[in-house]
Order: structure tokens, then sequence, then C-alpha cells
């Protein structure tokens, strides 16, 4: 057997690994025999000469069995995770757990924290007054029994190589390798116990990957790689050159979510949702295709089923289930300010990132894993790409709990927001449905 250093030389000389040594120096990883700066190594070997397609499906179930394997076979029917690539304003899972849910799809959901511009599940969760993230084995299944989803912190004992690894990745400069990220988004959901997986890849100024050439690369191979490894898997292209509906930031997203379940909520946010949502019900054998899948979501928002289901979520996860009802329950922050547009003209587009960032410089962000984030921070876009304004008219407002983070979020807002003289219409949300 070869030694971690002859492994590391393998992939610096352009060579192939087989399935044996990608498990090798995986479980030497996670074990502590392989220390840190050998990984970081091999890291970098595997971002400049890349993993072939066998090597990308081995490398992805050595670390999906890296830990324990959640098994969600105790609860009937077939079981479907969704998983977005990030982006701004990306509130979708708030909105299709409980939507996918009150159709008869159970939806058993680990999520992550926000880092940099994108947010995170969890953090827009915990905004919810007495909501937690962290329940243990028995409780998630029993809850997804009981209310038909549950969405919680990842177990550190689940895939606990792609933590590691993922460290790593993101001080080595090593994260935007199409294998590395293949591998850490399809060995969590196998890990996960998910049986299939619909998959929302954004392209564009807010999103990971920012050409559609990318964002089809790497959908066909998560699509390939989750094959492979027996899922069912389905994958969209969606527009990420502008924010996500209208709120960005972690109790704002989720007022947003309770008014999309009511049926009120921004056109491109519910659309989304109800062509992911139809994906997943097609996918969990409740419907036979996505026009009749759609039919049910609409029908369960229109009857309240969805809304209903939610507060039957957020209770079992002791949150305060009137929150759907009253939204002023929700923090938000203590700090207002409207940003008016300078001039008239068209809105031409975004530097969605820069969006992201303005959210950050609030507070509602993290630049580190340990940043705490503000709850009640964020701001509401007035505006979408191809409206018309005049002088003066408002861009967005933002919120904060410390005012002196206000002028520099302005300013980036302002920034991000594109004017120009003559008429533009809006991007499809859609690259590939």
């Amino acid at each position: 057997m070869r030694s971690i250093e002859e492994l590391i030389e393998v992939k610096r000389d352009g060579g192939v690994h087989t399935t044996e040594e990608l498990k090798r120096l995986v479980d030497a990883f996670v074990s502590g025999e392989m220390p840190d700066y050998q990984m970081a190594a091999w890291l970098m070997a595997a971002f400049i000469r890349g993993l072939d397609s066998t090597e990308t499906a081995a490398l992805t179930e050595a670390m999906a069995r890296s830990g324990e394997m959640v098994d969600l076979s105790s609860i009937p029917g077939i079981k479907v995770d969704k998983h977005s690539t990030g982006g701004v304003g990306d509130t979708t899972t708030l909105v299709l757990a409980p939507l996918v849910a009150s159709c008869g799809v159970p939806v058993a959901k680990m999520s992550g924290r926000g880092l940099g511009f994108t947010g995170g599940t969890l953090d827009k969760l915990e905004s919810i007054p007495g909501f937690s993230v962290t329940l243990d084995p028995e409780q998630f299944l029993a809850q997804v029994r009981d209310v038909g989803c549950a969405v919680i912190g990842q177990s550190p004992d689940v895939d606990p190589a792609d933590k590691k690894m993922y460290a790593l990745r993101d001080v080595t400069a090593t994260v935007p390798s199409m294998p590395l990220i293949v591998g850490s988004i399809i060995s969590k959901k196998v890990a996960g116990g998910a049986d299939a997986i619909v998959l929302d890849v954004k392209v564009g100024s807010g999103a990971f990957m920012k050409t559609e050439h990318d964002a089809r690369a790497l959908a066909t191979e998560l699509t390939r790689v989750g094959e492979l490894l027996g899922r069912k898997v389905v994958a969209v292209l969606t527009d990420m050159n502008q924010p996500l509906g209208c709120a960005v930031g972690n109790a704002l997203e989720v007022r947003e979510a309770i008014l999309t379940l009511r049926g009120e909520g921004p056109a491109d946010l519910t659309e989304l949702c109800l062509v992911l949502g139809a994906k997943m019900l097609v996918l969990g054998g409740r419907a036979g295709n996505e026009a009749e899948a759609r039919e049910l979501l609409l029908r369960s928002i229109g009857d309240g089923h969805a809304i209903e289901t939610f507060r039957r979520w957020v209770a079992a996860q002791g949150g305060d289930p009137a929150v759907a009802d009253d939204l002023t329950l929700l923090p938000t922050g203590a700090h207002i300010r409207v940003v008016t547009a300078p001039r008239g003209g068209w809105v031409t587009g975004f530097d969605a990132e820069g969006v992201g960032r303005a959210v950050m410089e609030l507070g509602a962000g993290r630049a580190h894993q340990e940043d705490e984030v503000d709850p009640g921070a964020g701001l509401e876009l007035s505006v979408k790409t191809g409206d018309r304004v005049e002088d003066g008219d408002v861009l967005g407002t933002l919120y904060t709990n410390d005012a002196s983070r206000l002028d520099e979020a302005e300013e980036r807002l302002r920034e991000a927001v594109h004017l120009g003289d003559t008429p533009c219409e809006a991007p499809p949300l859609f690259l590939e449905a």
C-alpha cells in the first residue's frame, strides 16, 4: 500500500487514484493519521491536476461514509432533499420544507450557516423566537414522521471528512474546484439519508458559479455523481444576477417566506418554489407529473394547509408559531434607513454580490465562522431589473441594530443597483428547468 506521501505525489504528477486510495486518504485524514499540511498539499494537487469522473465519485462516497450515515428508512415514503448552491436572498428552504411536507412528501433536512455574502438557513430559522436547530436523532425522525418536516444543523458525526476538508479548502484557495465542490455537496446529501435530490444551481454575480457554462458543468457533474451513488437527482439552473425575492437578511427572509406560504410572496420566489417543489413531489411519488404537482402545491397554499404545516414545524422545534400570523413578533433592526434613487432611469441590473455585502455590512452575515449575526439586520429591495424609477424613489430599506453600519451599507447598495437611460427586460428566472 502506498504511503500518504506517495499518494500526494500521484496527484501532483497528474496520476489517477484508485477507489481504495481515495478511501485511504479520506479515512487517514479523518482519523488524524494524515495531518492538515499533507491534506492541504493533496487538495492543491487535486485543484491543479483535477479528478476524473471515477475519482470524483469515489471521493464523494468515501466522504459520505467517513462518519455516521443517517437512516431515514423508518419514515414512510421517498425522502427528497433540495440543495441550493447559494445566493443572495435564497429563502427557498423556508418555504419548500413546509410546503412540500404539506403535500405528503417528507422533508428531513440538515442545513448550514451562512458565510460571506450568502445566507444560511440555520441563521434564518434561529431568528424565530425560541426556534432550536438542534434535535437528537430520535427527535429528528419522530418530528419528520409527525409533522412532515424538520430542519436541523448537521451533526458533527455526519460526513466529518467534508467539515475538515472544507475548513482547509477555505484557507488554501482550493474552494473553486469542480470535483471538490461536487464531493462536498453530494457527500452530505448521501450521508444525510436522502433518496432523491433536487439541485438549484445558481448562476450570476450573486452566485459561486458566475457563468452559465460553469453552472451547467457543475449541474451535470452533481447529477452524474449523485446517480452513480444510487440517488435520483434533477437539477435546475436559476438566475442570481439579482437577489431572489425582495428580502435579504435573516428575520426579513423568514417574513417573506411566511408571506409566500400565505400566497402573498414575491413573484420570483413563489415561482421558484413552485418549480422546485413540483420536482420534489414527482421524485417523491406524490404526483405523476410536474403540472399535477404544481396544482397540489397551489391548492395547499390556497387552503391554508401550507402555512398550518409551517406553524406545526416551528412549534415542534421550540419556536413561537404565532409568527405565522403576527410578523411583528420577528426581530427588526432598531435603526432604519430608506435609500432613494439619485436620479430617474431604468434599473438595468444589479451587482447581486454587492447587495449581499451590504447586508453583511449591516450585521446580518459573517466573515468568519465564529462571527455572530444580527437577526434583525438586512434590507428590503423595492425595485427589480426592468423597473422604472424617478429621482427620489425608494430603492431599498436598510435595517440594523448598529447605526454606525448604515453609511457604508447605503453606499454599497447604491453601487449595487445599476441605473440606465434605456428600458430593459428582466432576466429570465430559469436558464434551465
